[in-house]
């Protein structure tokens, strides 16, 4: 079993590492300008990670239902499940593009941009939104290669996606000085080239598997609504989890254009953190979800244990590494002296972090494995409000150390609730 979960978690954690390497790199680029470009690239990046997030359900619900159908060898499910994540990411692209406008003027509002950053966001939101259809049509085709308990290939996807992101913001920003729009173009750019290639790979290895393909039973109507009903939930628990880091860019922004900068970079290495450890979440969606459609109980529970045995090894890790060389990472991100003192009093929190969130990245693994939607949804709820409540007790007497331990709270909220309802609810016996 671990021989098992580390051939998918591997793969994963590499995968997952390049896409904060991304962000730090445009953190890099912006945060060697000024902090009005360094603050408006994380803004504009939280917005779409508001709108990809919440469409995150593509991966996620699709995973889950195409490891059980693995686990069942049902190789009809297998091809509808793709094909039908595939057409809701393009009805979804479709309606991103036309409600673009209402959609970017209400994000600038809520995040209380200052009027100085206000051109440079809202130029790299309307440059970015062009990648709606390749971003989502990624998040099924991933979603797919991990039900079938292929990690090497989003793995592949992943890397070559990242690694012309790099190239390209660079070359746009440092040689041809875009600026924010090198940054924003870099990614379109990356998004259709890395569609293009899962394409490929699929066809290269499973095309057989179109021979499945019916479009009578792609819009089989309960199927249909099995998989919207399981994303519904996914997508109202991811909704949440935005508006949770939405909410701390915005209170962030309120705080002032130094404290938003610092918190910009201090978030980067919660993302190396959260990336990693979602290896072995995903690790544990494509083994819970194969192992409950094979009715195996016995690795089903190994599977769950081992997961969180190995993701807590690498949570440490992390606190240790921010432990030792959180100064000096911080240089990676700025060479502005007054945002680095500003970043300074926070690290501890950075500590912290790994040990307490990471068992709500496995739990969340497991929910996903299980297709327990519902749950999940549930106990996001009841985080959220948790956060929120302390972020009000605790805003006034302690500034920014209060909203960091606010999110702290509401990420060990998380996995807290989770663990207490599958003890009760979705224990294996």
């Amino acid at each position: 079993m671990n021989k098992e979960i580390l051939r998918l978690a591997i793969p994963n954690i590499i995968s997952n590492i390049s896409i904060p390497l991304l962000s730090t790199v445009d953190t890099m680029l912006m945060g060697r300008l000024s902090e009005l470009h360094l603050g408006a690239v994380g803004i504009g990046a939280m917005i779409f990670n508001f709108i990809y997030w919440n469409f995150g359900f593509l991966r996620m619900g699709t995973t889950g239902i195409t490891a059980q159908a693995f686990g069942k060898k049902d190789d009809s499910e297998i091809m509808q499940t793709l094909s039908r994540a595939l057409l809701v990411a393009l009805i979804l692209a479709v309606m991103i593009f036309s409600l673009q406008i209402p959609f970017g003027k209400m994000s600038f509002y809520l995040m209380n941009i200052s009027s100085e950053q206000y051109p440079l966001v809202e130029e790299y939101f309307y440059i970015r939104i062009w990648a709606a259809p390749a971003t989502l049509g990624l998040f099924a085709m991933m979603g797919w290669f991990f039900g079938m308990q292929n990690a090497i290939f989003p793995l592949i996807i992943t890397i070559f996606v990242n690694l012309v992101n790099i190239l390209l913001s660079y070359f746009f920003v440092k040689i041809l000085n875009w600026d924010v729009a090198g940054v924003a173009w870099g990614t379109v750019i990356a998004q259709y080239a890395g569609i293009v290639l899962s394409f490929f790979l699929f066809y290269g290895k499973y095309k057989t598997h179109l021979a499945q393909f019916s479009q009578k039973a792609m819009l089989q109507i309960d199927a249909l609504k099995q998989y919207l009903t399981i994303n519904r939930d996914i997508f109202i628990r991811t909704f949440c989890l935005t508006f949770a880091f939405g909410f701390f860019y915005s209170q962030s922004s309120v705080a002032g254009e130094t404290v938003l900068a610092a918190n910009v970079i201090l978030l980067q290495f919660l993302n190396w953190m959260s990336y990693g450890v979602d290896g072995f979440a995903f690790a544990s969606e494509s083994l819970v979800g194969k192992y409950a459609g094979a009715k195996d109980q016995t690795n089903l529970k190994k599977a769950i244990r081992l997961s969180f045995v190995w993701g807590m090894i690498l949570a440490v890790g992390f606190s240790l590494t921010y432990w030792i060389f959180g100064n000096e990472l911080l240089y990676i991100f700025t060479d502005k002296e007054n945002v680095i003192e500003a970043s300074l009093p926070f690290l501890f929190w950075m500590i912290v972090f790994p040990v307490i969130s990471t068992p709500c990245y496995i739990w969340d693994g497991v929910y996903i494995g299980l297709t327990a939607s519902k749950a999940m949804r549930d106990t996001m709820l009841v985080a959220l409000m948790i956060y929120i409540l302390f972020y009000f007790l605790l805003k006034n007497g302690y500034g920014n150390h209060g909203l960091w331990a606010a999110l702290l709270i509401f990420m060990g909220a998380r996995g807290l609730i989770q663990w207490i309802y599958y003890a009760r609810k979705l224990r294996v016996r």
